[in-house]
């Protein structure tokens, strides 16, 4: 028996070419030393058949081949009498994969993350995916910002050819900014230049923004924040040389160096326009365009202009106007000059608009909301307008608008629209809590997007201590098709102040039914019209003020009224739910016509202002007037629709409706004239990146109630008041939570405080 050992590495094949072997043919193959590993497994990936003449090229690519599987840790071939004999060692399989002294991690998640590595049970035990497991554990850590993490991993082996792997994990404790340097500044301190970027070091509110916590990101989008902040500020030539991120020898302190380059402040020396007159007026572009010659240059203020000039040219159908500022640079002077260039391109219109993603929704409740039509010149503004429209309708948790090349027509563009749809109907049933309600018990049935129509009807029931309401509304946003909307409401309002110590006391039950009607004026304007039918039964108590008593001797305790009301609002608010910038408007006038036995009018204005002053920041100024009287034979607004003010959503630190005249009990009786006024710096809540259901805000109000005197009612708490504090807004899976601290700054005599005050759940 003639036997022949081949080499059993591929280096050694390589290095040691003495161990060739005579070439012969193979008259049969035989596999030795597999256990899990199916024979016919082996002969697939064998580059040798029977019938073959092996030599060394022959047996070095088998070797080869069987080690490029990764099934074996041992490959050998031997010949006996004519017969190929290939004898393997497999590697172990893993049969378990165990992760000990995690904390920041769900386990599951990280065994998750293995498998991308290629290290999970079943699988055979590969040492390179055991590294880079290792290194994707500890990779996981270094983003949170734990560089002391280390990881020990011990394979266990077991019977039968297999592995238990287990990571020892000590997570160590987060490694902190310890100091940020900005070196070659000197237009600007160092402090101010650290208040623009957000990484920082350890300060009062770390333990919720994670600022303080090192990630290359981070530090990427502050250098950038450096340089537009430089570059808005004139420093054309700013340039940042360098930075440097060093780590203590305990890995536990950070220390970042910012090295940068200035340069001189540039201002605006000429600014030349070149736009073809037929398309855009060189006039028309220079109103345009912000940047000014004798300013300092800004890049921010470039970049608007552009943007501007842009948007214009889209606005008359040029998609893909490229709009340039060529600089002309004098280093000498220290000047900037810009040469704006508009070049159309090509007019295009919307062929068609394809809505998808509207699985309930009927396209024509979208189609109908946009201002971009079809065979239509496209037009900037309407497209924006037309998104904001369809999100307005809040049947959509997200609404995207892509323009898409028509193939073989230049001048044509596809409009694709995608929506996520979200639920619009609920059943809800449940309480919540009001500081000058008490417990409120909510239940209601409501359907925003009725089978997909648009249409809404809902079902409410709302009780508390003073106050229960009881309704159904049904409205159609488009009755007609030019946009006019129609609705039903029925209530009932059950009033009870005996049960407040703020307000005087009087019981009072209403129900009414109305009908009413919406008329667009354009896309941000809308009138509306009303008439309602109302009986009120009034109820008073030895408690009642004398005013309450004379009314009802002199007219009784029942009345109807026929309520005419009329009214316009405007609303141009980016948002509806998270608002940064815009404004609205309401303006309403109730009018009980004299067909029935009340006589009186209510004028009422609220304007809000959304302002942005900077990232995420902002400013809300609003203003609400109020007025009413009564006429004919009542010269008097009948005390049950008096106006109030103080509390949340007016005037917070004082008691809910406590604000303006009282009875001989110091208890507010409300009045015909309202005034409140609020300014409100709003952000979103630190740490929670793009969730905008959490929003904190630092307040002054101001408010006041007037109203006639005399029959027992002395002016109290007349005159404005002003408060102050701190505000938190959650939009909560149960409603919206409100809280508020409110600090008086001119209390009186007599005055009522709360100044902590809350809302939890839908109030209506």
């Amino acid at each position: 028996m003639k036997l022949k050992k081949l080499a059993a590495l591929i280096p050694l094949l390589y290095a040691l070419p003495a161990a060739a072997i005579e070439p012969f043919i193979v008259q049969d193959i035989r596999v030795e030393g597999i256990q899990r590993t199916e024979a016919g497994t082996v002969f697939s990936y064998l580059p040798v058949k029977v019938g073959d003449t092996l030599n060394d090229a022959q047996a070095a690519s088998a070797i080869r081949a069987l080690f490029g599987t990764g099934f074996f840790k041992d490959v050998r071939l031997e010949v006996e009498q004519g017969v190929l004999v290939v004898l393997v060692s497999e590697r172990p399989a893993i049969v378990s994969v165990e992760i000990n002294g995690v904390k920041d991690f769900p386990k599951d998640q990280l065994r998750d993350n293995m498998k991308y590595a290629g290290l999970a049970i079943g699988r055979i035990l590969d040492k390179s995916a055991l590294e880079k497991a290792e290194q994707e554990l500890k990779r996981q850590y270094v983003a949170r910002g734990k560089y002391a993490v280390s990881v020990q991993t011990v394979v266990k082996e077991l019977d039968n050819n297999r592995v238990a792997v287990t990571f020892n994990v000590v997570e160590g404790e987060v490694s902190k900014i310890r100091r940020i340097n900005i070196v070659g500044n000197s237009a600007f301190d160092e402090g101010e230049l650290l208040d623009k970027m957000k990484l920082s070091t350890t300060d009062w509110l770390s333990w919720l923004t994670k600022n303080d916590q090192y990630s290359k990101q981070k530090l990427s989008a502050d250098l950038e924040t450096l340089r537009s902040y430089y570059l808005d500020a004139g420093y054309l030539e700013f340039a940042i040389d360098s930075t440097q991120v060093s780590i203590s020898p305990d890995k536990k302190d950070i220390f970042i160096t910012i090295n940068v380059n200035e340069g001189a402040k540039y201002k605006v020396s000429d600014v030349k326009i070149v736009a073809p007159e037929k398309v855009l007026p060189q006039a028309e572009m220079a109103a345009l365009i912000s940047v000014k010659p004798g300013d300092t240059f800004s890049r921010k203020e470039l970049t608007e202009s552009q943007r501007k000039i842009g948007e214009r040219l889209g606005d008359e159908g040029y998609a893909f106007a490229n709009v340039s500022a060529n600089p002309d640079v004098d280093k000498e002077k220290h000047e900037v000059g810009f040469n704006f260039t508009a070049d159309p391109g090509q007019r295009v219109y919307i062929r068609q608009v394809n809505v998808s993603g509207n699985e309930k929704t009927r396209d024509e409740v979208i189609r109908r909301e946009f201002r971009q039509m079809e065979d239509a010149w496209f037009a900037t503004s309407k497209i924006k307008k037309s998104k904001q429209k369809v999100d307005r309708l809040g049947f959509f948790s997200e609404v995207n608008i892509e323009t898409a090349q028509v193939q073989s027509a230049p001048d044509q563009l596809d409009l694709n629209v995608n929506v996520k749809e979200k639920s619009t109907g609920s059943f809800t049933i449940g309480g919540g809590v009001n500081s000058g309600e008490g417990l409120v018990f909510t239940a209601g049935v409501s359907q925003a997007n009725l089978f997909g129509s648009g249409n809404q009807i809902s079902t409410q029931l709302n009780t508390s201590k003073i106050n229960q309401v009881a309704s159904v509304s049904y409205t159609n946003p488009y009755y007609t098709d030019e946009g006019v909307s129609r609705g039903f409401d029925i209530y009932k309002r059950n009033v009870d102040a005996t049960r407040t110590t703020a307000v005087s006391q009087y019981r009072s039950s209403t129900k009414g039914a109305g009908m009413r009607f919406g008329v667009p004026i354009n896309d941000d304007e809308n009138t509306h019209y009303g008439l309602t039918f109302e009986k009120t039964t009034l109820g008073l108590t030895a408690n009642s003020p004398q005013r309450y008593t004379n009314y009802v001797n002199t007219y009784g305790p029942s009345s109807a009224s026929v309520l005419g009301t009329l009214g316009w609002s405007r609303d141009t608010r980016d948002s509806v739910i998270f608002t940064t910038q815009g404004t609205t408007q309401h303006l309403t006038l109730e009018v009980a016509l004299p067909v029935a036995s009340l006589r009186y009018y209510k004028l009422s204005y609220q304007h809000q202002w959304f302002y942005p002053i900077a990232e995420n920041t902002t400013l809300l100024l609003n203003g609400e007037f109020g007025y009413g009287s009564g006429y004919g034979n009542r010269r008097d607004l009948p005390f049950f629709k008096n106006f109030y003010a103080g509390g949340t959503g007016s005037v917070r630190g004082y008691d809910a409706g406590a604000l303006g005249p009282v009875d001989n009990r110091n208890l507010a009786m409300g009045g015909n004239r309202k005034v409140v006024g609020n300014a409100e710096v709003l952000i979103p809540m630190p740490g929670m990146g793009k969730d905008t259901s959490l929003r904190l805000s630092a307040f002054l109000d101001a408010g006041a109630i007037y109203g006639p005197l005399g029959q027992g009612v002395t002016a109290g708490a007349a005159g404005l008041r002003y408060s102050t504090g701190l505000a938190l807004t959650w939009l909560s899976p149960a409603g919206p939570l409100k809280i508020s601290y409110g600090l008086p700054l001119n209390k009186q005599p007599g005055d009522k405080l709360q100044k902590f005050q809350f809302t939890l759940g839908s109030m209506f």
